[in-house]
């Protein structure tokens, strides 16, 4: 007899099975991820990249003294064009970093050339990787400088006259073109690039997701060169966390913060013992229920004022001490039960109702106690304020 365990027992994946799995990643992590930038976006980039070097050429053919044959337009400039028009924001893309990463790294590469112009293999790999550290020296990393070492080991450049004209000369103009457009088309170029500030500790009871000191701490950890300024990096974590907070706001029911113990009176209960449920359990209002426990109004602290005629300050204590107080004689002019003095128009809400669509109820209605239904309309529970704020508190400190 088999074991029916085994029979029924998921069959281990083969080694091609496994295989397959891990190529399938591989290959799924190759895939670019989708730009989310529209078209305007991408017309601004592309029209940006066409002006910037075509000002670029123009002025420097005016201004260079370049000799006959020697370039007037490195091809590195291409690089920095795409980084100062379609990416500005980027630390790559600042000013210094065009302009001191190509001509620092042209200089690493015209040295290199020098040094080991015999074997030109040897002088393209050094040029290279000296100038990736010369720029981190500097705080100037810029891809295209990689490219400008090269070009001057491939291009066998020795006058170091080249790494001013055209080198510098192209970037400086580039990157004032870069000022310009960008500046005219809305985007903010030069982007500071200024470290975050300190955060002050939190004061007691305030409730934050992250400090700029917490943001530094988890960057010094993650220890890789980020392509983007910090100031936009807190700004999209800051969208980001608002977005969640929205979409848990809109995901948390009212059966999901309301209190369930709630305190109730019915048509025919004594004014003396609501009021003792008031006080007794520190809370402002009482469902008023029938039997099957549906809502049929509400009293609160305000309907015990009115029927009090509280709004008359003489004497008031006597007043509602007479409310509150039973009749011993067979007929009455005052309210007795709580039927009497209730408000008949009560708002109420579905356990299963999104907690957001009570925001507006609270601010805008001046309701301060919402009563929560179920099934066939009976009362499960309550929210007020409290429970709304206290919801809140707990999604922003998560």
């Amino acid at each position: 007899m088999s074991d029916p365990i085994s029979s029924t027992a998921t069959p281990a994946p083969s080694g091609v099975a496994r295989l397959t799995a891990v190529l399938r990643r591989w290959l799924q992590a190759l895939r670019p991820a989708p730009m989310r930038v529209d078209a305007r976006e991408r017309l601004r980039v592309v029209a940006g990249a066409i002006a910037g070097l075509l000002a670029t050429a123009v002025l420097t053919e005016l201004l260079s003294r370049h000799a006959p044959g020697v370039p007037w337009l490195v091809a590195p400039l291409g690089a920095s064009a795409v980084l100062v028009f379609g990416v500005p924001a980027s630390p790559l893309a600042q000013p210094w970093a065009v302009v001191m990463g190509n001509t620092a790294s042209a200089l690493v590469g015209i040295a290199c050339v020098h040094l080991f112009g015999g074997v030109p293999e040897l002088a393209a790999a050094i040029a290279v990787g000296g100038a990736i550290g010369v720029m981190f020296l500097l705080r100037c990393l810029h891809p295209p400088g990689g490219a400008a070492a090269l070009l001057m080991v491939l291009s066998g450049v020795r006058d170091w006259q080249f790494a001013l004209d055209p080198v510098l000369l192209n970037s400086v103009l580039m990157v004032a073109a870069g000022m310009v457009y960008n500046g005219v088309t809305g985007r903010k170029y030069p982007h500071p690039q200024l470290a975050a500030p300190t955060a002050a500790p939190a004061k007691r009871g305030e409730a934050t997701a992250f400090s700029n000191a917490d943001l530094e701490t988890v960057l010094a950890h993650y220890n890789q060169v980020l392509d983007i300024p910090r100031d936009d990096l807190q700004a999209i974590v800051d969208e980001a966390g608002l977005l969640a907070a929205r979409r848990r706001m809109t995901t948390l029911r009212c059966a999901d913060v309301m209190s369930k113990d709630v305190k109730v009176a019915e048509w025919g209960t004594p004014l003396q013992e609501a009021w003792s449920l008031l006080r007794e359990h520190h809370i402002k209002a009482l469902p008023v229920v029938d039997r099957a426990r549906r809502v049929i109004g509400i009293v609160t602290l305000a309907d015990f004022m009115r029927g009090a005629s509280l709004d008359v300050h003489d004497d008031w204590p006597s007043r509602l001490r007479r409310l509150i107080l039973p009749t011993t004689t067979t007929h009455s002019d005052k309210a007795e039960v709580v039927g009497q003095i209730m408000s008949r128009q009560v708002r109420v809400a579905s356990a299963e109702r999104p907690l957001a669509d009570l925001v507006p109820m609270f601010a805008a209605t001046g309701h301060h106690h919402i009563p929560i239904v179920g099934d066939e309309a009976r009362l499960v529970g309550i929210v007020t304020q409290s429970d709304l704020v206290a919801a809140l508190a707990r999604m922003d400190r998560l």
